[in-house]
């Protein structure tokens, strides 16, 4: 294939042209001209960028700004919109909320006996006597270990007198501490004076309801006791009178608005204005959630039948005077046909004595109760928990009392579909907690009077300790 040259471009052909340094000059001049040109054009544009920038950011800065405001005003818009819906339709097809009362909080225990007294009836092979106190030596036999003095007392300091208030307990605790107190002063103890409280109405002396002879021989080599502060110093000091305010525990029952009007006309003769000033919030639910309301006579038949004492166990119930007694006492009685208390034991003419005294009354309950097999504490204060501390320093250390959770027990009791067998169960193993704690230790903060291990008590064995029991 011929190769041909190819042809070029016009001008190359041409030969060079020699050039003058003027013409030089003047063509530099023009370059340089030429170059600042194009930077100005340059910078010209670079300005109309910046001008589209700025323009596109104000564009931008404003859609935010009107979007925010469209954010503000919003809600207000939503809740307008939700009224003006709510307004064009019936208020008969709007969903209620029902608010429901938390579990525990009222009182339903005679509905539930309703519902379960056929079970109850029918489960009748039991007997909790038999088994009651199977951990009784769990924690070790104690016995009581008080050493009295054998020497002389030296010569007092001076006198303890004491006005005791209340009722039979609290004048209890006023007695032993005034002893204590006494003894670690070396001073001489006066016989206490009961102060006739408004609420208990009882005149009762201290040799009305206790040995005094016994009292004062019984200690004689610990504390020294007369029967009165000398005339002189009488004279000197005068009386100096307390009193103890007791609350009542503000629970509601099943009485409806009759037993709210007693009730609280009740409170306002007894502490006039304590539960009415203002801000004062009562709030029963949580009172009986808390396990703080008492239970009733209804409420103690199904707890006992539930932790397996048969409808032939013989019951003492020691109390006052009860709410509508006859109401209220039908259910227990019909639970335990052989219940006893202070009236049905003894005649009208062995009542006579007590009758009218308060403190003498629960003298009796308590002499009763302490030597009972089972003791069943039924509310909080001094009563019970003198008892339990007594118990344990009659019977080895072991209270020998069943003290229940009332917190739990107000769940279950306002349970609606609880069966009775499951209620037993769960009753039975309360019974069962109660009797394996039965020996407890005193610990810090805690009364020497409920828990008289190890300050007032001593370790022995087993046949030491069945010796020492007394035949009943």
């Amino acid at each position: 294939m011929p190769c041909a040259p190819s042809p070029s471009p016009p001008g190359l052909d041409a030969e060079p042209r020699v050039q003058s340094a003027g013409e030089r000059g003047r063509r530099r001049g023009r370059a340089v001209a030429a170059v600042f040109a194009a930077a100005g054009k340059e910078v010209a544009g670079a300005g109309r960028a910046g001008g589209v920038v700025r323009r596109a950011a104000r564009v931008v800065l404003a859609a935010l700004l009107r979007r925010q405001a469209v954010f503000l005003f919003a809600p207000l818009l939503y809740v307008a919109a939700m009224l003006l819906y709510m307004g064009s339709i019936s208020l008969d097809s709007v969903p209620r909320i029902i608010s429901r009362p938390a579990p525990g909080s009222l009182y339903h225990s005679p509905q539930l006996y309703a519902r379960l007294r056929a079970d109850m009836d029918a489960d009748n092979a039991t007997d909790a006597l038999a088994t009651v106190w199977r951990h009784a030596y769990k924690g070790g036999i104690w016995r009581p270990c008080i050493n009295n003095n054998t020497y002389d007392l030296p010569e007092s300091n001076g006198y303890i007198y004491v006005e005791a208030n209340g009722g039979l307990n609290q004048q209890r605790t006023s007695i032993c501490n005034a002893v204590a107190v006494a003894g670690f002063l070396n001073a001489t103890l006066v016989i206490p004076n009961f102060h006739y409280h408004s609420i208990w109405r009882d005149p009762s002396k201290f040799s009305d309801i206790y040995d005094e002879d016994h009292f004062v021989q019984r200690l004689k080599n610990d504390v020294r006791i007369v029967d009165k502060v000398p005339e002189f110093i009488m004279e000197r000091f005068g009386h100096n009178l307390s009193n103890d305010m007791v609350a009542f525990s503000c629970c509601v029952f099943d009485g409806g608005e009759e037993e709210k009007e007693e009730l609280d006309a009740a409170r306002e003769r007894g502490w006039r204005g304590k539960f009415t000033r203002p801000g004062r919030v009562i709030r029963p639910g949580a009172i009986r959630m808390n396990g703080k309301c008492p239970l009733t006579p209804l409420e103690v038949g199904l707890m006992l039948r539930g932790m397996g004492f048969s409808n032939n166990t013989a019951i003492y119930l020691a109390s006052g005077r009860i709410y509508k007694a006859e109401k209220n006492m039908a259910p227990l009685l019909e639970m335990f046909p052989l219940l006893q208390t202070k009236e049905t034991l003894a005649s009208d003419e062995e009542l006579a004595p007590f009758k009218n005294f308060s403190s003498r009354m629960a003298a009796i309950d308590y002499s009763v109760c302490v030597h009972s097999e089972v003791f069943v504490t039924t509310q909080g204060g001094n009563f019970p928990h003198f008892l339990l501390g007594h118990r344990r320093y009659l019977y080895g250390g072991h209270s020998k009392t069943i003290k229940p959770d009332k917190r739990r027990l107000a769940i279950l009791f306002d349970s609606p579909r609880i069966g009775w067998k499951s209620l037993k169960r769960q009753l039975v193993n309360m019974r069962t907690h109660s009797d394996a704690k039965g020996i407890e230790m005193k610990r810090a903060n805690e009364s020497i009077y409920t828990f008289p291990c190890p300050d007032c008590m001593c370790r022995s064995n087993k046949s030491e300790h069945t010796q020492s029991i007394p035949a009943r």
